[in-house]
């Protein structure tokens, strides 16, 4: 078993195949020519026969290989495409001509017995030129022109698609590097100013901040995680920023009972929930409330957040470009990257109000992350 493996690596290092393929293409176009594989068995091993085959098999196969290793790379694909047809039409001609010569040599060393059929066969060597060996030439060319173009088109796209794949997977690690600060400071910011109003909220603060910290650090790095993990962030979040609150804070929260093992890309929601907290309406006059609501239906993740917002007399939001700071850009970015036509994202401005309503299909960027972790063995 070795020796034969041994032996199939030489033929395979040598190109041996090669000339096998050529050899099965050949005959299967004399076969079909003559419209007898079993008589083309019993014939090729006479000398004048197996002469013409071999000619068509070396002097094609020759003239395929010049062509693909020499004008392909140095006039085609240089865009010489007139030099390149010409060169092209030149080869073909000096196969035809080198094909048809070698009917003669066949015809030379054919036996008394065959050789008044054979010469009968090439008596017009402009007719065997046109209607045998120039369409065989054509045909073996463009085999060979279309095996190689599809080939080099293949890997042209599979390389596109791995760099695309980095380009993607190099924007969502800048655009997590993002995000992670903006929260970092945020929160930091929040428990700097509990210090001086409570001592005893800011140690509660500092703990479960820390243990937000964890999750980000250690439980974080895949590209898609537990959606019941990911929840259970949310709310430590939620009860983190609670705490800086006044008393005359509303909460509603609404969470799903269930998450059916879905699985979903790590801090996509907190940014909007962090962004609500941030900018909820601080007049003393309007009521400050949060609503948050998350809910499973089906594969599909519903997610709705509002909150109450200054607003002038005019009914218009106060400092509206609060609601375009870099945790939400990043977030938008990341839906159009992570779930690309699966998602659905609503802002809407109200007077005293700012909500966001985003649906995402939970299950279609599952089935991408286990085809793109597939093995291929």
């Amino acid at each position: 078993m070795l020796q034969l493996n041994n032996i199939y690596q030489q033929i395979v290092r040598y190109k041996g195949h090669h000339i096998f393929f050529w050899a099965v293409y050949h005959f299967i176009w004399w076969s079909i020519y003559e419209g007898n594989v079993f008589s083309i068995l019993h014939t090729i091993t006479l000398p004048h026969l197996l002469v013409k085959f071999l000619g068509y098999v070396i002097v094609q196969a020759f003239g395929v290989y010049f062509c693909l290793y020499f004008l392909v790379p140095n006039y085609l694909e240089k865009r010489k495409y007139f030099t390149f047809l010409l060169t092209l039409l030149g080869v073909v001609f000096l196969m035809c001509l080198i094909i048809t010569s070698n009917y003669y040599l066949a015809l030379a060393i054919a036996d008394d017995t065959h050789y008044e059929g054979f010469r009968n066969y090439i008596d017009s060597p402009l007719k065997l030129f046109k209607a045998n060996v120039l369409p065989s030439c054509v045909a073996a060319i463009t085999l060979g022109l279309s095996i190689k173009l599809s080939k080099n088109w293949l890997e042209v796209q599979k390389k596109q698609q791995a760099l695309q794949k980095e380009k993607l997977e190099t924007e969502l690690r800048f655009l997590k590097s993002q995000f992670n600060p903006h929260f970092l400071f945020n929160t930091i910011n929040s428990i700097f100013v509990l210090i001086n109003k409570n001592t005893e909220m800011a140690s509660e603060s500092l703990v479960k901040f820390s243990n937000l910290l964890r999750y980000q650090l250690y439980e974080c790095n895949s590209d898609l995680i537990s959606l019941k993990n990911e929840l259970l962030y949310i709310k430590s979040f939620i009860e983190l920023e609670s705490l800086r609150q006044n008393n005359d804070f509303k909460l509603e929260e609404s969470y799903p009972e269930h998450t059916n093992n879905l699985l979903i890309a790590p801090f996509v929601l907190i940014p909007f929930i962090e962004n609500a907290f941030k900018h909820v309406t601080e007049d003393e006059y309007q009521n400050k409330w949060i609503q948050i609501q998350i809910q499973i239906k089906g594969k599909s993740l519903i997610f709705n957040v509002s909150n109450s917002s200054n607003y002038n007399l005019n009914g218009r939001l106060i400092n509206d470009t609060v609601y375009k700071g870099l945790g939400l850009k990043n977030v938008k970015r990341r839906l159009d990257l992570l779930y690309t036509g699966n998602y659905e994202l609503n802002v809407t401005k109200l007077k005293g109000s700012y909500s966001v309503n985003l649906k995402v299909n939970l299950e279609q960027q599952q089935q991408v992350n286990v085809e793109s972790n597939k093995v291929v063995i």
